[in-house]
């Protein structure tokens, strides 16, 4: 027994959950940036994300989790991919099979300081680092590829 669940995860119930969130980056001289969000210790280190209200389709989910995790107003530039992973949840004693699709975001206004209870610490951080901060593997993933898509998709031809 593992908090309660049994060894067997077979026996488990499968549910299925969505969400939605956003890889938002930003060009800070020169440099291309990403909001990442952080809590616990030690430091879990992730990309903001969450579930749909009831009606709500997940690009507004993405835009509104990220205003409400983060503080920081954001448009949708682009998709960045849809990462699926499986966890136990003890609480309803159920296997879930996640699906979290992710946006690609620049910040329109709003400011970090302002983020919810969600997370300890919000921050911009340089690509190269926020990809050795970031917790999960498939995460780091997702934001190599979305950093590759922005860049190609600038408007201006410019590099940050």
């Amino acid at each position: 027994m593992w908090l309660g669940i049994p060894e067997d995860l077979a026996k488990l119930r499968t549910v299925r959950a969505i969400s939605a969130g956003g890889v938002v980056f930003r060009a800070v001289d020169g440099r291309l940036q990403l909001l990442i969000c952080g809590r616990g210790e030690p430091r879990i280190w992730a990309l903001p994300k969450g579930t749909p209200l009831p009606n709500e389709d997940l690009a507004a989910t993405a835009e509104r989790e990220v205003r409400e995790e983060t503080g920081v107003e954001v448009r949708i530039v682009g998709e960045a991919g849809t990462i699926q992973y499986w966890f136990v949840d003890p609480a309803s004693r159920a296997r879930v099979f996640k699906q979290v699709k992710y946006f690609i975001m620049e910040p329109v206004g709003g400011d970090t300081s302002q983020h919810d209870w969600e997370f300890d610490e919000v921050a911009w951080v340089d690509l190269e680092e926020a990809l050795t901060r970031l917790t999960y593997q498939n995460e780091r993933e997702l934001v190599r590829r979305a950093a590759e898509i922005y860049l190609k998709g600038r408007t201006d031809g410019s590099q940050p």
